[in-house]
Order: structure tokens, then sequence, then C-alpha cells
């Protein structure tokens, strides 16, 4: 029988759709062969497609099948570990099968000590290339300048930079071996530590000021004879070094020192103890102007002679303003301003202390001599530690207890012990400094540098700034005195807090925002610093290193910034 088309195509049918069974796909396609070898063996285009047409369905529905079984398994196994954690201790499964995934602490902490092993060993680099970059500078610096001391700088300077480099090593060599170490037991020992801590002691050791050979004489004065101090040039350090002078003068002519009136100068009782002295001195030596006048009233506070110490410019400073201001204090002038000798600020003499009493010793009960700051008398026995005067004191004039007091507690408060104090004189001082030769008055980014070497030397932390600079200037400053990488802080005193006590002493006392007590505070810190860095042609400067003397607390690492340098710049005169 034949088929036609129509026939074969439905029996086509058929038999797909008989074998639309997941188990007999197979079959199918073999029934398809059958039926095109009884067509007699021919094969139409159309009868090949259906057939991979059959086998490719038939694969897709077994594929989709074997995904429903993945499916069904995974739930299945998912709601059987739901269960087991419901009814099993979870914590002690966990235990017992995390604790072999747990890191080696050790191999942890090594690779951490390394890295900041490495980051020291770059912080070492860098000041390392900063040590031989200063040293080219500071030889050129000593080849072009006249400091005999210029060479023992720059060696001082590598020394210091070398000791801090193998602490920097010490330091490094700790870190790597901190894992090694077990309990107690170090496999490192402290003979770097020794070697640097001792570098550092003797760089800025304290000077040892020889006290027991000081040269001094006794001050006996007789009760009946004063001295009028006159002190009138310059600012309040310049009075207190002319105050201290007028001592040597009185101790000379044997005469108790009469401190001046606030009326007429400084309120001296503010900044300084004077019944201290006094009591240094085991006898009265010193008095206030109110004493004066209230042992002298049946004289009405008389000035039997007044001596010019200078003769030029200005006989004793003294014009006709402080003659009617000592007149308005109700004291009396007899006689005329006289000078025994020719003598000019400019220029003055050196005197000895027998060419004093001779020209200055009377037997008037009450004389006056002045201004005696510029006075270059015995200066051996006046710049010497203590003074010229034999006394039971380190020191006759310094501050007063309270200011004292305040400048320990604002040291406690901001500074610590190690710390460096800075005297940057600004104001007024670009002029003054630029008429010297050579200059004083330095860029603020050399400045920086000089003050950068010199916490490198000293090894402090902090640095203390006593400053009229405006905010600007130390601003920049601060910013520019760097040390292997870090700012280094500069402190100021801050503005009043009540939250803070380190000054209440001042408060308590009324003495608060006084420019002199503020004055007195800034040198009382200054001198109690470990290092201290001053400002050349200062007064302010040499009243703080005579207190650094007195006290012993002079370094040898004291110096005037930027020493043995000239400003890299100077401005033209006008």
């Amino acid at each position: 029988m034949e088929h036609n088309s129509s026939d074969e195509e439905e029996d086509h049918r058929n038999l797909i759709q008989q074998n639309d069974i997941r188990d007999n796909d197979l079959q199918a396609v073999t029934t398809a062969r059958a039926i095109s070898r009884a067509n007699g063996g021919a094969r139409s285009p159309r009868s090949a497609f259906q057939i991979e047409e059959i086998a490719s369905r038939a694969w897709n529905r077994w594929k989709i099948s074997l995904d429903k079984r993945y499916v069904i398994t995974a739930i299945s196994v998912t709601l059987f570990i739901g269960v087991l954690f419901l009814f099993t201790d979870t914590r002690r499964f966990l235990s017992v099968d995390l604790s072999s995934f747990k890191l080696d602490p050790l191999s942890s902490q090594i690779k951490e000590t390394e890295l900041q092993a490495l980051y020291l060993l770059r912080q070492q680099q860098l000041s390392l290339i900063s040590l031989l970059n200063r040293t080219l500078v500071d030889q050129s610096s000593n080849l072009n300048s006249s400091n005999a001391n210029g060479s023992s700088v720059v060696i001082d300077n590598v020394k210091a930079a070398l000791a801090k480099q193998i602490s920097l090593n010490k330091e490094i060599e700790e870190v790597l071996l901190s894992p090694h170490r077990s309990g107690n037991y170090s496999v490192t020992d402290s003979g770097s530590d020794s070697v640097t801590a001792s570098y550092y002691y003797d760089r800025c050791r304290k000077v040892d000021q020889k006290m027991l050979d000081r040269k001094t004489i006794e001050w006996k004065p007789r009760t009946d004879k004063f001295l009028f101090a006159i002190c009138l040039s310059g600012q309040m350090s310049n009075h207190l070094i002319c105050l201290e002078k007028h001592m040597f003068f009185a101790a000379l002519l044997d005469r108790v020192l009469v401190i001046p009136s606030s009326k007429f100068d400084y309120q001296y009782d503010r900044v300084i103890d004077i019944e201290r002295i006094n009591t240094c001195l085991g006898r009265t030596v010193v008095i206030s102007f109110d004493q004066f006048k209230e042992m002298d009233k049946n004289n009405h506070a008389h000035i039997d002679r007044f001596i010019c110490y200078f003769s030029s410019p200005q006989p004793c400073y003294v014009d006709e303003d402080h003659i009617k201001k000592l007149k308005g204090l109700g004291i009396s002038i007899g006689g005329k301003l006289e000078a025994p000798w020719s003598e000019d600020i400019k220029k003055p003499t050196k005197r000895t202390s027998q060419e004093v009493v001779e020209k200055f010793k009377s037997d008037d009960g009450v004389i006056a001599i002045g201004d005696v700051f510029y006075a270059d008398m015995e200066q051996d026995w006046v710049m010497q530690p203590g003074g010229p005067i034999k006394h039971k004191c380190k020191t006759l004039i310094e501050p007063s207890r309270l200011i004292l007091l305040t400048a320990q507690r604002f040291i406690q408060t901001f500074l610590g012990k190690n710390f460096i104090a800075l005297h940057l004189r600004r104001h007024g001082f670009l002029k003054f400094c630029n008429a010297k030769s050579p200059s004083c008055f330095y860029p603020i980014p050399q400045a920086a540098d000089c003050i950068s070497r010199m916490v490198e030397r000293a090894n402090a932390p902090v640095i203390y700034l006593s400053t009229d600079a405006a905010e600007s200037e130390t601003g920049l400053l601060q910013s520019l005195v760097v040390v292997d990488g870090k700012v280094v802080p500069l402190v100021k005193r801050p503005p009043r807090n009540l939250a803070e006590k380190w000054d209440s002493l001042l408060y308590r006392h009324g003495i608060e925002d006084d420019s002199q007590v503020d004055a007195m505070l800034d040198k009382t810190i200054c001198a109690m610093s470990s290092v201290f860095i001053g400002a050349s042609g200062s007064t302010f400067t040499e009243d703080i290193l005579r207190l650094r003397k007195d006290w012993g607390t002079s370094s040898m690492c004291d110096e005037y910034l930027c020493r043995g340098e000239e400003p890299n710049f100077i401005a033209e005169d006008e």
C-alpha cells in the first residue's frame, strides 16, 4: 500500500503525540527511522528536520526534568540542615569545626611590625639626607663667617644628629624583635640607649657656675646713709639691670638703697620681692620709697647731692619732666646735677671699684646716682653668678613668689620638664638690628631652620614662645619648625580661661592684666627651660640669661638665635 504525504504527516503527528512521554524519547527517534525505510528509503529534507527537532525537544524536556530534581534535592537538604540546627547544640558544633580555621597571631604580628619597621627606616633615611644637606650648608656658612666657634657648631650638629639616628635604629630593632620575645625575656640590651642618653645629657648639660669661686664684697650699710636709685633708660629689663648695678654702688659706698616710687619709675613691688633682698643678706639693705619718706620726714625727703655717672649725651638721663616728678613726690634737690668725670654712654670707659668709691664717696645723708645701666664697671664681678655681693640666696633680684609659682604651674600644665624657650623679638627690631653689623633680624624661614636644628640638638618635644611678633609671623614660624617630618609645637600663654587654674594666683591677688607682670612671667618661664634661645641685642634676653646663670639653669646649648649666621637677606636703609 502506498502512503501519500498527508498520511505521512499524520503518522508523524501521531508518533509524536504517542511518544510525548519523558522516558520514551529515544524510542520515538527509532520509529521515525523505520517509517522512513518503509517509504523506500527516500528521505525528504522535511522529515529529517522533524526528526532532529524531535531529538532536540526530547533533550530539553529531559534537561528541565533534571533541573527540577536538583531544585527539589536542594530544598530537601536545606530543610534537613534547618531541622538539624534546631535540635543540635550548635555552639559545640561550631567550636569543634571552626577551631581549625583560626589564623596564626604571630604571623599577623610579624607582618605588622615589619611594616612599622619599614616606616621607621624611611624616617631614618630622610633624617640622614637632611643631615647631609645641613652639614654642607653649615660648612659653607662657617667658611663665610668670622665666628671662631663655627666648626665646633658643625661638629656638634653632626654628633646630635647621629645620636638621634642611633636611637631611631634602636627603636627599629625593638619593633622587629617584639614578636620573638617570650615572657620577660628580651634579646636586646640597653647599650645604645645609654650611649644616646649620655650624649644628650653631655650635649645640653647644665653649666657648672663654680659658685665657690665667686669674688664678692660685704654690703653693710650705715643706717643713716641712703642712695636714691635713678633708672630711666629703656624699659623694665633695663631698669632691673640698672637696679642690680645700683646695689653694687650702694655696697661700695656703704649706703641703704632706696627703691624709686611707682609714680616716678615702675611699680617694682609687683614683679620682685623687695623684702626678700633684705632676708638674703640678713640685714636691711634696701627700702621702698614710702619707707624712705617715713624715715626722712624730718628732712622732708631731701636729696643732698645728685651725681651723674654719664655726662653725655644728657646728664643722668634726667630732664625737666623728671625733676618735676621728683618734686611732685615731695622731694627737694640740693644743688645742680653734677658729673665727676667725662663719660659718654656710646663709649663707656672701663672703671674699677676704687675709681667709683673715689668719685662718689660723700658724707651727705642722701645722694642720688643716675643712670648706671650702661656703666662698664668691674664686669667680672657684676656678671658672675649671683652678682658681686655676698648673700645666702641664689640671686638678689628675682621674680616675686606669686609669679614664680604661676610659672611653675604653667610649665606643669603645658610644657613639662624638657622644653626649649625662645625669645623672638620682632617689634621695632628690624631697624634696630639692621643698624648693627651684622644684623640680628632674620627672615622667618631662616629663623625656623636655626630653631629646628636646636630642637634636634636638645631633643626637646616642645618650644615655649615669648614674642611680640604678629600672628602672621608666628603662624608661618609654626608651620616651618619641622623635625623628622613632624611639626614642633610652639606654645604661648593662652588668654584667661576660668577652666584653667594655673594663673589663679595672679587673679586672686589682683595683679592680672599687668604688662610688667606678664613680662616677668615670660622671663621666669624662659629662665626655667632646659635650653634657651635668645634675641641678640635685647635686654629682655640678657635679664633671662642673668636669671638662668644665677639659678643654675644655664645650658651648654643656650645661645642667641642663629648664632654665627648673618641674615640671608637684608633690606636697604631708608
